[in-house]
């Protein structure tokens, strides 16, 4: 260690008591976070990227440090996919101040490991307080059945109003209008359901109709139509 003349110079003062860092709460325990491997949570995050044309949620799982469990989930960019693709592979097994300074391949992917790295360190996380965390598997939750992400894509202008296109429910298929030609229903085409079971041989008819619900007043519409065609 190397100290200037000014520090050599100087006489020694003894340091009073140490308390140690605040503690933070984590997986229903309070602790004292001196290292890395003392962390533990499961959280999710929001990044951006700097043209702002496309968005990363990731959803990560640390015990003792650890990412154990990654989900990324991207929107908005074709590009942004394919290194989600590959931030899934770098992820688990690094810990998460090697996360933090990795090069995950896009800009909100990187952001998104930047927030959430700022969650757990501080105690943050979706399960400070839930005894012992959530298992490694729990990311597959947030996705739900056919485990797809849910997405939810609106388009609407000032001319023609609002078309549904999908919804948490699913691909959207027809919307149910009133006499006043106001939203009040739409049908949905769940794909994640509709892939599962056309990969079981299921009929593509039935397949098609297993998958499909509606949502809201659709017993009496005045009119039906097709957000993509009409």
């Amino acid at each position: 260690m190397q100290y200037s003349v000014e520090v050599e110079h100087m006489c020694p003062i003894a340091k009073g008591a140490y308390h140690g860092p605040a503690p933070i709460p984590e997986e229903g325990k309070w602790v004292q976070a001196k290292e890395i491997s003392d962390i533990s949570g499961y959280t999710h995050g929001i990044g951006w990227c700097a043209p702002q044309q496309g968005a990363c949620k990731l959803s990560l799982n640390v015990k003792d440090g650890i990412i154990e469990e990654a989900l990324v989930e991207t929107i908005g960019c074709s590009g942004m996919t394919h290194s989600a693709a590959m931030a899934a592979e770098i992820l688990p097994g690094k810990t998460i101040l090697e996360a933090l300074n990795t090069d995950l391949v896009c800009d909100a992917i990187n952001v998104a490991m930047r927030e959430l790295f700022l969650q757990i360190v501080y105690g943050r996380t979706q399960t400070a307080f839930s005894e012992d965390g959530l298992p490694v598997g729990a990311g597959l939750d947030d996705l739900g059945k056919g485990l797809r992400s849910m997405v939810g894509t609106t388009y609407g202008t000032k001319a023609k109003g609002a078309r549904y296109l999908e919804l948490a429910q699913g691909y959207v298929t027809h919307l149910a209008l009133n006499d006043r030609d106001e939203i009040i229903g739409f049908e949905y085409v769940n794909l994640g359901i509709l892939a599962d079971l056309l990969k079981k041989d299921v009929d593509a008819k039935e397949a098609m109709a297993k998958a499909t619900g509606r949502y809201g007043q659709w017993d009496n519409p005045a009119k039906v139509i097709d957000p993509r065609e009409e």
